[in-house]
């Protein structure tokens, strides 16, 4: 497999795409007046405790005051109070935390009255970003994060990502780790510190001390609220996460960016930052990788899948609920058990990409086709925990329910990406239909399945509306060329001015309607 990141620069907004073999998997936009990213420090201050919660409003600078939680403040808050304190008021210079007098963790079940009060001064990290009316959730247990390891003030516990499965290669990890990290400070392993040797683990250690270094040297002078500490911006954070050796190109069409990015990645993975290309065509980078097409047609109410099954994605207040579909499927499996089959794993690795692309949060039940075999749910489970590995978020999923239903918890920092995909419509100004990209691929998949069919060996004739017929028949190669060179077939297409927009229907040479 081979990775690829696409970044489109404008104005106001950078937009990130990760490809999995040519197959859109994320996207990221950062926006130039985000200011509350996830990861970012704040020096801010309490404005009010709310014992009913356990939970204290705390001012930021967002127009919402941010949320946080009394499991959200660390065992340590009072060590972090107590340095504080002292760094504010000049009586501490020294950042390392070696001689720094811990203070007695709080009481993970005690009340927020009781270690907090109002217009006191606390470090905050954003942990979820402002989402519709709510501000920003934050947290007081901080962790700065680097490309191999976490380093988390006023601890000194290590621990090892459950994603590294060797219990030889775990021990091997925190036996280094254990030995060059500093005093009061705990270390998170990650997952891509796999294998790495003792060198590279203390080069990312010692760049994110001198982060909590030069946070700390801003706090005797900051205000109320002001941001102490920046996240790395959202092209490193996203290489930070995901870069492995797999990834074969990063496309950017913003010079200075892609020198931010290429500097980023000299430091990370220096062999490798041959692969960063400034994109000068003349074509929107978007369209040249074939992006915008991908997103006109994963976006939309319906998301289509392999020989005419798709799902049906819909978002209500409390969940969101995938409706599996097998559509007119025609196929050599046996009997209807194994259809189900085949047509649920490949729903599994689409709800996969579906929940990375739109960053879908919350609860997500999944209505998969019914199956009786008990073997074959066990194996749709284990498959869908298996596509679902690479997904940076935190989720939980259940085993199939009695009624064949899936039921998946899935973090969300940010606001989920929602892209309109409906266009206005010729034929009734005011009214909304879907893009023609989303018809043609409607058209692609029905022409797939006719030729697999029983219809294989006759003259085909395609009347649509003359809108989309010029579409189909314009270009070198065409749509209707390309059509022709996959499945050496002509496809005539006649248009039809009676025809609705989105109405078509496929013929056979003595006019009769053809069906999938």
């Amino acid at each position: 497999m081979s990775y690829e990141l696409i970044v489109r620069s404008s104005s106001d907004a950078v937009d990130f795409a990760l490809l999995k073999d040519g197959k859109l998997i994320e996207l990221h936009k950062e926006e130039d007046n985000n200011s509350f990213s996830v990861g970012d420090i704040f020096l801010a201050k309490i404005r009010k405790p709310v014992t009913g919660l356990n939970a204290a409003f705390v001012d930021v600078g967002y127009e919402k005051d941010a949320f946080l939680h009394y499991h959200d403040l660390g065992p340590q808050l009072a060590s972090l109070l107590k340095f504080i304190k002292l760094v504010r008021g000049g009586k501490l210079k020294d950042f390392s935390l070696k001689n720094f007098p811990s203070e007695k963790d709080i009481n993970k079940n005690g009340s927020i009255n009781e270690v907090i009060k109002s217009s006191q001064s606390l470090l905050v990290q954003i942990v979820k970003e402002p989402i519709s009316t709510k501000g920003p959730r934050i947290s007081s247990e901080l962790s700065i994060a680097g490309r191999y390891l976490v380093m988390v003030p006023f601890s000194d516990r290590v621990s090892v990502s459950q994603k590294i499965g060797s219990k030889e290669e775990k021990d091997r990890l925190k036996r280094l780790v254990t030995s060059i990290k500093p005093k009061g400070f705990g270390v998170i392993i990650r997952t891509v510190a796999e294998g790495k040797k003792v060198a590279e683990l203390d080069k990312d250690l010692q760049n994110l001390y001198e982060k909590w270094e030069h946070m700390c040297s801003q706090l005797q002078k900051a205000r109320h609220p002001s941001k102490v500490l920046v996240e790395l911006n959202r092209a490193s954070s996203i290489l930070r996460d995901v870069f492995n050796d797999n990834f074969t190109g990063i496309h950017v069409d913003d010079e200075v960016l892609g020198d931010n990015i290429r500097d980023y990645l000299l430091e990370i993975a220096p062999e490798k930052a041959e692969i960063v290309k400034n994109y000068k065509g003349a074509a929107p980078i978007y369209e040249k990788f074939g992006i915008e097409r991908q997103i006109k047609t994963s976006f939309g109410r319906t998301a289509s899948m392999s020989r005419g099954a798709y799902l049906v994605i819909e978002h209500t207040e409390a969940l969101h609920v995938i409706d599996v579909n097998s559509g007119n499927r025609s196929n050599k499996a046996k009997n209807q058990e194994d259809t189900a089959l085949e047509v649920n794993l490949l729903a599994a690795t689409e709800v996969a990409r579906q929940l990375r692309l739109r960053d879908m949060g919350g609860i997500i039940v999944i209505d998969f086709i019914d199956m009786t075999k008990g073997e074959h749910r066990r194996r749709l489970y284990d498959h869908l925990r298996e596509v679902m590995k690479e997904d940076r978020a935190k989720h939980k999923i259940l085993p199939p329910s009695k009624f064949g239903l899936i039921q998946i918890t899935r973090q969300r920092v940010r606001p989920e990406m929602n892209i309109k995909t409906s266009e206005e419509n010729p034929n009734a100004p005011g009214q909304e239909i879907e893009a023609p990209i989303v018809l043609i691929d409607r058209i692609n998949h029905e022409l797939e399945r006719i030729l697999k069919g029983k219809n294989k060996g006759k003259k085909i004739t395609l009347n649509i509306h003359p809108f989309i017929a010029a579409y189909l028949t314009q270009g070198f190669p065409s749509i209707r060329q390309k059509w022709f060179m996959d499945h050496k077939k002509w496809v005539k297409i006649q248009p039809r001015d009676a025809y609705t927009y989105l109405e078509y229907r496929f013929k056979d040479g003595e006019g009769k309607t053809l069906r999938a």
